[in-house]
């Protein structure tokens, strides 16, 4: 399984990526290790926004690909879930390869 996700950094800034564990992902953005990407390094990551499961790193990938195209206000209704990634990418993504979960973690 890989996984396609958005998180929220301090200064409200939306950070997008994708990884096999997304527990271990979160833990490296999070405590800003070595690991985290150059982006939250520099950004803290406050919290853990969406989350989107797929079956291989390709379709990941283009779905990573696809949300860092959209406007911030796009970003944010996919966060909120007023618009699903199925309509928001219809002619960018094959939406049955996706499915969205519900992982909470917060940085406390």
């Amino acid at each position: 399984m890989y996984y396609t996700y958005m998180v929220r950094c301090q200064d409200n800034s939306i950070y997008t990526g994708i990884t096999k564990d997304i527990e271990r992902r979160l833990k490296e953005h999070m405590e800003q290790t070595e690991k985290c990407a150059k982006y939250t390094l520099s950004h803290q990551v406050i919290k853990l926004e969406a989350v989107w499961q797929t079956e291989n790193r390709t379709d990941a990938a283009k779905l990573e690909y696809a949300i860092k195209r959209l406007t911030k206000t796009q970003k944010e209704e996919l966060i909120a879930n007023t618009v699903q990634v199925q309509e928001l990418l219809k002619d960018k993504i094959v939406a049955e390869n996706y499915r969205r979960i519900h992982v909470i973690c917060q940085k406390n």
